[in-house]
């Protein structure tokens, strides 16, 4: 009974980890995120840093290798109106070009102090958390 007990625990345990991990990717908390996108480990991400990120994650998304992000490649970062807000031609798509003047203007709104470097606490705010959102 006891080896039962052990075997359902240590399965809840590893599935509340791995449910952990699945709900709360490295990307949803601030600290890892800037671990993730601070490359010279100075504490901030720059406007630099995050534009590669953005490049990256552009690169990433874009699967069908058309040059832009549809709606169904970006799996949900941003809404209609976002993609209308940030698509100058009214293509209906961003390419590369839209998607980092997006994350440039995203990463001026979470630069609460204007120092042009993001730290963990204003990725936490609404606005960190959207440029979050472009650059996982």
């Amino acid at each position: 009974m006891n080896r039962q007990i052990t075997m359902v625990a240590s399965t809840l345990a590893a599935a509340v980890l791995l449910g952990g991990a699945f709900a709360l990717p490295a990307w949803s908390a601030p600290k890892s995120v800037l671990a993730m996108l601070d490359p010279d480990k100075d504490g901030t991400v720059d406007l630099s840093e995050a534009k590669t990120a953005g490049s990256a994650a552009f690169d990433r998304l874009e699967k069908d290798h058309d040059g832009t992000l549809d709606h169904s490649e970006m799996h949900g970062r941003l809404t209609t109106k976002d993609v209308v807000a940030a698509d100058p031609d009214k293509d209906g798509t961003l390419d590369k070009a839209e998607y980092l003047a997006l994350v440039e203007q995203r990463f001026k709104a979470a630069d609460r102090d204007n120092d042009g470097t993001v730290n963990a606490s204003e990725l936490r705010s609404p606005a960190g958390q959207a440029l979050i959102r472009l650059l996982k």
